[in-house]
């Protein structure tokens, strides 16, 4: 079984846990996700399986690698994961008001520098930051750039002060409500994320976990829920080949081609058949099915 699940991710789920079962639906050892949700966040997660998961660099690469979330944040804590899961280092009793949480907002929206989360996957030294700050070693992390294309302010609701933001890869959200706070003069952490778009998947199309093993269970079918390999990459040009030019593209061999360069989907027929490389009139295999 090769394709794609769309995945709305629990909270309190790890990411390589809900592929892990994916797979075993699919009775398929091979899997890996199209990103990653930290464990208390939800929504989006894409599980590729089998074979389709040799098309992940490539949809990651080449796919929209515009991400939104939905996200909330509560005044006057903070802990040291930068969510409400984590150990509180202090408290206080500012609480900024709203016309200072907007200007915050807009102000990260035009540029943006992000220190990201010692609790977080980030490789510090050949390590994850995460393993270290679990160890208790005291680390600094370093500040990149990351693309915030919109930032809003979407009300309260009681304590919890709520949000969406649309950015690019790379950017944490926990670190999101660190800068806001910090711009307001405040501290806070966060108390929910909730991603519902990545590299051009969306919330709308996904199924929960609960939903598919329940199903496959109770003797369902869950096949209707599997994506094509080849469903993220559309906007990555076609070459189709003919039987004889495909055995040979499948042994490694190059196929003449008046193509233009670059990478390319490969079919024969309607059949995907993994994705290649065009380089001085000749197709080159990258990835096979």
């Amino acid at each position: 079984m090769d394709g794609i699940i769309i995945l709305d991710k629990e909270s309190g789920v790890f990411s390589r846990t809900a592929g892990w079962r994916v797979a075993k639906m699919f009775g398929e050892k091979k899997f890996g996700h199209i990103g990653t949700l930290d464990p208390m966040a939800s929504g989006v997660l894409p599980i590729a399986i089998g074979n389709a998961t040799k098309m992940i660099p490539f949809i990651e690469e080449f796919c929209e690698n515009k991400k939104t979330y939905l996200f909330g944040l509560k005044f006057g804590i903070d802990t040291d994961s930068l969510d409400i899961t984590g150990k509180t280092i202090q408290t206080n009793d500012i609480v900024p008001n709203e016309d200072a949480i907007i200007t915050a907002c807009k102000k990260i929206a035009k540029t943006h520098e992000q220190i990201p989360p010692k609790f977080s996957a980030v490789h510090v030294n050949g390590k994850r930051a995460y393993e270290l700050a679990r160890g208790g070693v005291d680390i600094e992390m370093k500040p990149r750039p990351v693309n915030i294309y919109e930032l809003e302010f979407t009300g309260k609701k009681g304590e919890e002060y709520n949000f969406r933001v649309c950015c690019s890869r790379g950017t944490y959200v926990r670190s999101l409500v660190r800068d806001i706070a910090n711009l307001c003069g405040a501290i806070a952490t966060t108390t929910y994320i909730r991603r519902t778009e990545t590299n051009g998947f969306n919330i709308k199309n996904s199924v929960k976990l609960d939903f598919l093993e329940n199903l496959v269970n109770n003797g369902g079918n869950a096949d209707k829920y599997l994506l094509a390999p080849d469903c993220a990459l559309g906007d990555i040009p076609v070459i189709n080949l003919d039987d004889k030019k495909t055995e040979l593209y499948k042994n490694g061999g190059f196929i003449e081609t008046d193509a233009c360069g670059g990478f390319v989907r490969v079919y024969c027929d309607k059949t995907f058949i993994g994705m290649g490389h065009v380089k001085d009139g000749k197709l080159h295999p990258k990835r096979t099915l």
